[in-house]
């Protein structure tokens, strides 16, 4: 079983991810502030089951692959920790504009809501590094099986995104007012964000299989 303290840990660092801003905040933020709570609510479980596809292919898929031909791990170990990087470094880079400014969209229906917020979760590339690179390295073998401790893991992140990103729908028009008038907090958050990320990379590139 993981422990108390490897949990707390891995929550804050989820946290860290999803208070960052990225796709799925600023999808989230422009379809609260086009179409309403309403719509961006829908969305966020669009969002949700996003996670919930990759966690299932993390838990039934991946281990599997991994240990059959190990090439593959290795592999998308470095590929995902040339990805952290890169996230850590558009994080901070000069020029990158505000993630936080939304964009207008036209309204859409229920159904449509639903599947944007999915495909939206679905293909960005961020979520699927980081389920592959994040997750085992909160996992430790003589806690126990690995499928269960995934399961933990990936449950308690989807608990964490769906919490802070419904907080987001329901207050998203004062979150962007409170960022335009700070933006020296913002750029903090950016700084404290890439040191994470990169810190993350480090680990994941020295871990072994």
């Amino acid at each position: 079983m993981i422990s108390i303290g490897t949990l707390i840990a891995f929550g804050i660092v989820s946290l860290g991810m999803v208070c960052s801003p990225g796709p799925n905040m600023i999808y989230l933020i422009s379809r609260t502030l086009s179409q309403g709570r309403k719509a961006g609510i829908i969305s966020l479980i669009g969002v949700v089951l996003g996670f919930v596809v990759y966690l299932i292919a993390t838990m039934l898929g991946l281990v599997a692959i991994f240990n059959t031909v190990p090439v593959i791990y290795s592999i998308m170990k470095w590929a995902g920790a040339a990805y952290l990087l890169w996230l850590a470094w558009k994080t901070i880079k000069p020029g990158s504009a505000s993630l936080l400014e939304p964009v207008a969209l036209k309204a859409e229906r229920p159904k449509k809501l639903f599947m944007m917020g999915f495909i939206t979760n679905l293909l960005n590339p961020k979520i699927a590094v980081l389920y592959i690179s994040l997750l085992p390295q909160f996992q430790n073998p003589e806690n126990g099986s690995l499928l269960e401790q995934s399961i933990i893991l990936g449950l308690t992140q989807i608990l964490i995104s769906f919490t802070v990103n419904l907080l987001i729908v329901l207050t998203t028009s004062k979150i962007v007012g409170w960022f335009g008038k700070r933006p020296k907090w913002l750029k903090a958050q950016r700084w404290i964000m890439s040191g994470v990320l990169t810190g993350l990379a480090v680990k994941l590139a020295v871990q072994r299989r």
